[in-house]
């Protein structure tokens, strides 16, 4: 591969020249099985966790509302100022109000963020935002909570905030949540509007629900439609549709539509069209195909960026091709291209599949001391990996440290943690784990219920397959009966 290696190849396991570096940036280098850490550097490893070391939890609710009333000159030792205190505390009230639904917006408290927003609403100071509405259903479509992103369009038209954008953002979060057919009706619903028309997002936004789907007939009707409607693709649109084609192995489509790229003057390739190609051959282990696109694309003149090596780099680890991993991360360095959270993450990911514990805790203790904070997706991956290794209290311990570091909770996270639970036949503890998912609103998926009746069912215990079964129908039930039957008119 061209600019990787000085032999413009990746048939050199590793560079002939290591790279020197400042004695405060320690060297991190990978091989088929070790990593090599630095002495000097300063690490955070996850064996100095004690076992039984637990963070006390944290009473709901802590918002902004209750640090800034901490934060008045209310003198509540004096008790015959308790009147003036009580005027003072409702005037904080309605100063923070807005800064606390912020906070849950940011926290993704969607549940609590709806119940403030109606609260904000009533007061006599608000005034209508679209960026307000805009954050909610954001964070509703992320929340998998289409339906009420669809209510809170009731306030909107009350408001007198209706946008384009805001019912392009309703339509994602349909198309989020396969809901492909009500999406359409709100499309349909935007051609009788005037002031909300749909645009090249609101049709980007519909192509790639189909192109996810692979329903390739329809993303050509949405262009045909875009065509009468005289609104042009953009690089976005393309981009989506050209990864469709190399996940459907349509190489001929793909061939046209770079053609097409190519020659025009508002749509040519660029970095996301590369990164979005070499993905999809990089996630089917095609490595092969991946290098081949990459070379082609940089003979476009596209320069990869981080964000390009760290698809090589996944690839290259998922097929434990470490000496590769290690070219192109050498070569991040030679061309000061900076390694990222995602980078290691994709290291980490690699040495957790195989379950090497020794080679992922020294990656991480890397990325600590390089002063890179770790997310969510990292601790999946070290208790994934811990679990794989067969080392169940570092898996207690990673779960520790993320609640320590205040690494945000979600589905995926708490599937890590009860995956791990049931591998080691820790059914309380995977119980626990449940019970505490669901106070964190973060919603159980298939593989949430899957991985617990496997567990159960190992065991014998038929009348808690049963209830997780009724659980897993009621809340399938759930999103059916809460769908809306009649779009707003």
């Amino acid at each position: 591969m061209a600019s990787i290696s000085q032999s413009h190849s990746f048939s050199s396991p590793i560079l002939s020249s290591p790279l020197h570096h400042a004695k405060s940036n320690p060297i991190f280098r990978v091989t088929r099985i070790s990593l090599v850490v630095s002495a000097s550097a300063s690490s955070f490893s996850l064996s100095s966790l004690s076992k039984n070391k637990q963070r006390n939890q944290s009473k709901f609710p802590e918002t902004l509302f209750r640090e800034s009333m901490e934060k008045t000159t209310i003198n509540k030792k004096k008790k015959k100022k308790k009147k003036k205190e009580k005027e003072n505390s409702a005037k904080v009230w309605v100063h923070t109000l807005p800064e606390t639904l912020s906070y849950h917006i940011h926290k993704k408290h969607w549940n609590i963020a709806l119940q403030l927003f109606d609260m904000l609403r009533e007061q006599p100071y608000y005034q209508p935002r679209e960026e307000t509405y805009m954050r909610l259903i954001v964070l509703l479509r992320k929340s998998g909570q289409p339906h009420h992103a669809h209510q809170l369009f009731n306030s909107i038209i009350e408001d007198g905030c209706e946008s384009t954008k805001l019912y392009t953002a309703l339509i994602a979060a349909y198309c989020q949540n396969n809901l492909v057919d009500e999406a359409f009706s709100i499309l349909d619903e935007m051609k009788n509007l005037p002031h909300c028309q749909p645009d090249i997002f609101t049709y980007t936004t519909l192509i790639k629900a189909h192109v996810d789907a692979l329903n390739f007939e329809m993303v050509e009707l949405l262009y045909d439609e875009m065509a009468e409607r005289s609104i042009m693709p953009n690089t976005l649109t393309q981009n989506i549709v050209l990864g469709g084609c190399a996940k459907a192995e349509k190489f001929d489509q793909m061939e046209k539509i770079l053609s097409s790229m190519m020659e025009s003057t508002a749509c040519k390739p660029d970095i996301l069209t590369m990164n979005a190609v070499i993905r999809v051959f990089g996630d089917k282990g095609q490595t092969d195909m991946m290098e081949k696109w990459y070379e082609r694309f940089r003979s476009f003149g596209i320069q990869p960026k981080t964000s390009t090596f760290d698809i090589l780099i996944g690839a290259y680890g998922n097929k434990k091709m470490y000496d590769k991993m290690s070219s192109v991360m050498q070569y991040m360095r030679k061309v000061q291209c900076p390694w990222t959270t995602s980078t290691y993450n994709n290291v980490i990911e690699a040495f957790a599949a195989g379950g090497d514990a020794e080679n992922l805790e020294s990656t991480f203790d890397q990325m600590r001391a390089e002063g890179l904070k770790a997310d969510t997706k990292t601790f999946c991956c070290l208790i994934n990996g811990y679990a794989n290794a067969g080392i169940f209290h570092k898996v207690i311990n990673s779960v520790s440290l993320a609640e320590k570091l205040q690494i945000p909770e979600n589905t995926s996270f708490y599937n890590a943690i009860i995956s791990a639970c049931a591998r080691e036949d820790a059914l309380r503890e995977m119980e626990r784990a449940f019970k505490r998912m669901k106070e964190k609103q973060c919603q159980p998926d298939d593989t949430t219920y899957t991985v617990m009746i496997e567990a159960y069912r190992k065991e014998g215990m038929n009348d808690k397959i049963y209830y997780l079964e009724q659980e897993k129908q009621m809340i399938s039930d759930d999103k059916i009966l809460n769908v809306p039957e009649v779009i707003l008119g």
